[in-house]
């Protein structure tokens, strides 16, 4: 779920219902501001839901390779990605790290451990440093009941996550490794007004090895094949598809 970007990197104007100065960031000059309804899930609210989540909320800034959220903690909160790009990931009993998604700016997680009330089931690390809003758990429970809109986004993000879930199930299903990263690329990609298709915020070799059950060599040697074949193109922190025909075939049929 992600919008336009919450935060002003000028300040804004601090009087405005919507507005919440953030805290001042290491290496970084300035004061920002985040516009809450910029948040996807806030963003129908009204004037006087506002106020109150504008009283509670919480800014928070992590570094890089900073533990967010850790599981088996307890559902205190719902928790929103400002900027940045965060990691779920659940360690197994031999201490590695398998990724379960990337969250990006406009997202909310740790909704599932506030609703049942139970411990955090996965951790989420920053892969960046990034800005979090933190709503504490009375809050977030009063929007989910009495926001008609926060209610209706909450239901259609379960309900996407559950058919996200299910197709990263038959994704980690696959015995061929090469075939994982491209289905792995063909499921992240978005479709752009002007048609392109892009995977946007790649991840890491190794975080996508991470989430993908593999090592990193072999998602670096399967995105340089892709480049080779002009299949993908890479443009900084994200990768463009070229070929989408030529990458549903090499997912079908890479040895």
């Amino acid at each position: 779920m992600s919008a336009t970007n919450p935060i002003d990197p000028q300040g804004g104007n601090p009087e405005l219902p919507d507005a919440v100065p953030a805290p001042e960031q290491p290496r970084k000059r300035g004061t920002v501001t985040i516009h809450l309804r910029k948040i996807p899930l806030l963003s129908q609210l009204s004037d006087e839901e506002i106020v109150r989540v504008k009283a509670d909320i919480r800014i928070r800034s992590h570094s890089k390779r900073e533990v967010v959220l850790h599981k088996g903690g307890s559902g205190d909160g719902l928790l929103f990605l400002l900027s940045g790009q965060l990691q779920v990931v659940d360690i197994t009993e031999d201490g590695r790290a398998i990724g379960l998604r990337m969250l990006a700016p406009g997202d909310f997680f740790g909704e599932i451990a506030l609703i049942n009330n139970s411990t955090r089931s996965a951790s989420v690390v920053a892969l960046t440093d990034v800005l979090v809003a933190f709503l504490p758990a009375p809050t977030a429970m009063h929007l989910f009941s009495h926001s008609p809109s926060v209610a209706r986004q909450m239901l259609q993000h379960l309900a996407q996550k559950i058919q996200r879930d299910s197709e990263f199930r038959a994704l980690l299903s696959i015995n061929n490794s090469t075939k994982r990263i491209y289905n792995y690329l063909f499921l992240m990609r978005k479709k752009k007004p002007d048609g392109a298709e892009v995977v946007e915020d790649l991840p890491t070799h190794q975080d996508i090895a991470n989430m993908i059950n593999t090592s990193r060599e072999t998602v670096t040697r399967a995105l340089l094949t892709l480049v080779q074949q002009g299949i993908i193109k890479k443009d900084s922190h994200k990768l463009i598809i070229l070929d989408r025909e030529g990458l549903e075939k090499l997912m079908q049929g890479a040895a």
